[in-house]
């Protein structure tokens, strides 16, 4: 058994190779992967291993960015940056034209304003070399809120305080939000089309000149001797037929009119007044001429002397130059709210082109002259002024009820609340027995009132 077991090792060890054959073995070589791209996988094989041009680029240092990156790496960035690039110039073409068109704006109404204030926008005037005051620079009286809105100021004048001026122009430079509001005006009624428009409101003294410019008519010589600028209050408009609705849904004090159109006036305007008499005193031939001028680019020429917003609290209207007295007790703010303030406003589309801002230069001469007309022939009659009276009578009595019946509900919540603290205060201290005891009348109790109820209604 030893020898056979012997002789079977022999004939193994004969079949195995020496260790010198695999002296002259080949070493060995890496697989092709260039073979594999063409299989099933040949997509998921990055662009380098492929044996292609872009194989042989070697790697470099870290900041040799361009000889191992591709277009295909940045084809993200090639549809994003056109579309940035496209947003940033209509942006600056936006903001630019809008600026253009309010500084065309001015340069049309700098000399007028300037010839009738003496201060036109937010700097001091500059004197001449005769002492008097320079026409103001039109590219300086404006002031730039947002790329859409720009305002100026003027101050100056007999009869006006101060006017404020407000120039809403398109949003050109973001063309989204510019086509999101003309999709929503062809949708909803509640939003109005977009529109171009100036908006100048001219606060008058009515008699406040001591107490708003306490230097006005004073001189080293003595004091100047100031015609009054006192007239009665009272609301009158001239409007567009097509902002008639909106203006009389939006303003509280166009709410108290009555619409009539007026034989003297163009078709496509009316009159919105409080008084048949006041309309005549208002309605003149420079008047007429030119609202007919002006065509549809005039949107309402408002007068005055009660809040935009309807009050929530009412007053009591005294005589002229005094304080209204609250027919209950109410906050400084809430009176200073609803205390009327006379003022003349007027609202312009502005034109597409600066030659056509002659159509609308007579009405905005008219609005400027209107403060001195209204100090002149600016007193009715009692008759006309009780009619007015009566109206504004029927309106407090409203607000004085809704206030009323707000004030009310407040009252009975409060009662309410308190009733409730105590009876669950009142249940707290019971034991479980009496607190089962103690909703069972209240059950009872709340279904003979049910059943009294019905029975009444019956």
């Amino acid at each position: 058994m030893q020898g056979m077991e012997a002789m079977q090792g022999m004939t193994a060890d004969a079949s195995l190779p020496d260790f010198a054959d695999y002296a002259g073995a080949p070493e060995p070589t890496p697989a092709d992967f260039a073979s594999l791209a063409t299989g099933v996988h040949a997509d998921a094989v990055p662009t380098a291993a492929l044996g292609g041009p872009d194989s042989a680029r070697p790697y470099t240092a870290w900041y040799r960015v361009w000889e191992r990156t591709t277009r295909d790496d940045f084809r993200l960035e090639m549809y994003i940056l056109p579309f940035l690039a496209v947003l940033i110039v209509v942006h600056v073409w936006g903001t630019r034209r809008n600026r253009t068109k309010a500084r065309a704006w001015a340069a049309a109404h700098a000399p007028l304003l300037s010839a009738e204030f003496v201060q036109v926008g937010h700097r001091r005037p500059q004197l001449g070399e005769d002492g008097s005051v320079t026409v103001a620079d039109a590219g300086t009286i404006l002031k730039e809120n947002k790329a859409d809105e720009y305002t100026t100021y003027a101050t100056g004048r007999q009869n006006i305080a101060f006017v404020d001026f407000k120039l809403s122009l398109a949003k050109r430079y973001n063309p989204l939000m510019h086509l999101a509001d003309h999709a929503l005006a062809l949708f909803f009624e509640s939003f109005p089309p977009p529109q171009e428009r100036l908006e100048a409101t001219a606060y008058v003294f009515d008699g406040q000149e001591a107490k708003i410019a306490p230097a006005y008519g004073k001189s080293e010589a003595g004091a100047k001797k100031v015609a009054s600028s006192t007239f009665d209050g009272f609301v009158f408009a001239i409007v567009h037929k097509d902002t008639m609705k909106r203006l009389r849904d939006d303003r509280y004090d166009l709410s108290l009119t009555t619409t009539r159109d007026h034989a003297k006036l163009p078709l496509w305007v009316t009159v919105m007044s409080e008084s048949a008499e006041v309309t005549d005193a208002l309605i003149t031939p420079d008047l007429v001429k030119a609202v007919e001028q002006a065509g549809d680019d005039l949107e309402a020429l408002i007068v005055s002397d009660q809040p935009i917003d309807q009050p929530k609290t009412y007053v009591v209207h005294l005589p002229l130059n005094t304080q209204p007295v609250p027919c209950h007790p109410l906050t400084s703010s809430s009176i200073e709210e609803t205390r009327p303030r006379k003022r003349i406003s007027l609202s312009l589309r502005l034109p597409s082109s600066p030659s056509q801002y002659a159509a609308t230069r007579p009405v905005f001469t008219h609005f400027l002259h209107l403060a001195d007309r209204l100090a002149a022939h600016g007193s009715f009659r009692p008759e006309a002024l009780r009619r007015i009276r009566a109206t504004r009578d029927d309106q407090i009595a409203k607000i004085r009820k809704a206030d009323e019946e707000e004030k009310a509900e407040e009252r009975k919540a409060a009662l309410d609340k308190q009733k409730k603290e105590m009876r669950d205060a009142k249940l707290g201290r019971l034991s479980a027995d009496e607190q089962r005891k103690f909703l069972e009348k209240e059950r009872e109790k709340g279904m003979r009132k049910g059943a009294k109820r019905s029975t009444v209604k019956a």
